[in-house]
């Protein structure tokens, strides 16, 4: 099935019976070019406080391969209401239709989504931080109806204004990756000017973000990359130097090491952190973490005294095992941060607008390859950010495109 299969896109204001969306079914999970299906379904209306969205662009992140995967968990079990999942964390778009209480969005508005879902009957929603309310999920990860169909649903909260100069794709793809690195870096750890940073993964979906984040409060930050291609990218990005993880072979915690393997990496991990407060001048403040199993002792053990590691994620193993020596006896700190809540995402996306900060993207791809773009994703073989067209009909639409636009047939 391809997108012309589906029923002509009615007006904004008005909302098709189906679409075509990319789906995992719960008897059909594995890797994604499995797992994701493009198939006809319906359309969902928005509820009290609600708004659909007709995509343009959505952004690829590595939670639906989770998804697709059924790992760690199954997303049937956040969100067993329904017995489909549209993925799609990121995406940008145009208002088509609002639900009972919603007056700062209207049908035609350009905007781009963020993804933290939550309950407006929650009291930590109201004046503590949307974040740890209990209600709060990963919009198109832990709830269904994201990005990855021609329509998506939201709640009116999660929309901002999509910046003029971008096009369609740009915007659609750096909300997950920016609005965490955010929080991470400027909530979280109040990251100062002249403060020295590490950051794992830095040419990815985060660390382009974290770099730049880094530049733009004047901390120095350096980046740890799987080649030099990625290092000439952070250097553009703003780092002060990079290090070519390939170079610390024996540097990777692994499962079931032996003493002498555990051995070999402790050198491995004194040579690096050396590396490191070379290129910085000392020994960094804060190391910007989303590995998991693989880097965390390292990052504990290169950290300073009284330093911050501040992790989001774990994508090599939430299994975590390192020398706690080094945390208590210098007096570190371990920070968890989450995506970002609504405030953030705002002021966050204002850096975008102004140009401050830029999306960093890799590669855009058709909507029927979809789940190649996660299968990309999951085997290792992309090199940053990707984002795949859905409304919009051809890369670098959307360019000087914002406020209301009313039908996107006008827009390109």
């Amino acid at each position: 099935m391809s997108i012309s299969t589906v029923e002509q896109v009615p007006p904004p204001g008005r909302l098709p019976a189906t679409m075509a969306a990319w789906v995992i079914r719960p008897d059909r999970q594995g890797e994604p070019a499995h797992a994701m299906q493009l198939e006809e379904i319906e359309v969902p209306e928005p509820g009290p406080f609600e708004v659909v969205v007709r995509v343009m662009a959505a952004g690829v992140n590595y939670n639906n391969v989770w998804a697709s995967l059924g790992q760690p968990v199954s997303v049937f079990r956040m969100h067993p209401e329904v017995d489909h999942h549209i993925g799609g964390s990121d995406g940008s778009g145009i208002v088509w239709k609002v639900g009972e209480g919603v007056t700062k969005w209207r049908p035609g508005d350009a905007v781009v989504l963020h993804g933290n879902h939550a309950s407006y009957e929650d009291v930590e929603v109201h004046g503590f931080d949307p974040m740890a309310a209990p209600s709060q999920k990963a919009w198109g990860y832990e709830t269904s109806w994201g990005s990855f169909g021609q329509f998506c649903k939201v709640q009116a909260q999660q929309l901002l204004r999509k910046p003029a100069h971008l096009s369609w794709e740009e915007a659609g793809s750096y909300g997950v990756g920016l609005f965490t690195s955010y929080r991470m870096l400027i909530d979280r750890c109040g990251l100062q000017a002249g403060q020295k940073v590490l950051i794992w993964g830095a040419a990815g979906g985060l660390g382009v973000f974290a770099t730049q984040l880094c530049r733009l409060t004047g901390a120095e930050c350096v980046g740890v990359v799987s080649s030099a291609e990625k290092g000439e990218l952070v250097m553009q990005l703003g780092a002060k130097g990079w290090i070519d993880r390939c170079e610390f072979p024996d540097l990777e915690c692994r499962v079931g090491e032996t003493p002498e393997e555990k051995q070999r990496r402790l050198v491995a991990a004194k040579a690096f952190a050396k590396r490191a407060k070379a290129i910085l001048g000392e020994a960094p403040h804060i190391v910007f973490e989303h590995v998991g199993r693989a880097t965390f002792p390292t990052s504990v053990f290169v950290c300073r005294p009284f330093g911050k590691i501040v992790i989001c994620g774990a994508t090599s193993g939430f299994d975590l095992d390192f020398d706690v020596r080094h945390l208590w006896m210098r007096q570190k700190e371990i920070v968890g941060s989450h995506f970002a809540n609504a405030w953030q995402c705002g002021r966050a996306n204002a850096l975008i607008e102004s140009g401050q900060i830029h999306p960093v993207l890799w590669r855009t791809l058709p909507f029927d390859e979809m789940g190649d773009a996660h299968q990309l994703m999951y085997e290792g073989r992309h090199q940053g950010k990707m984002a795949v067209l859905v409304g919009a009909q051809q890369p670098d639409d959307g360019r000087g495109i914002s406020g209301n636009v009313g039908d996107p047939a006008t827009t390109g």
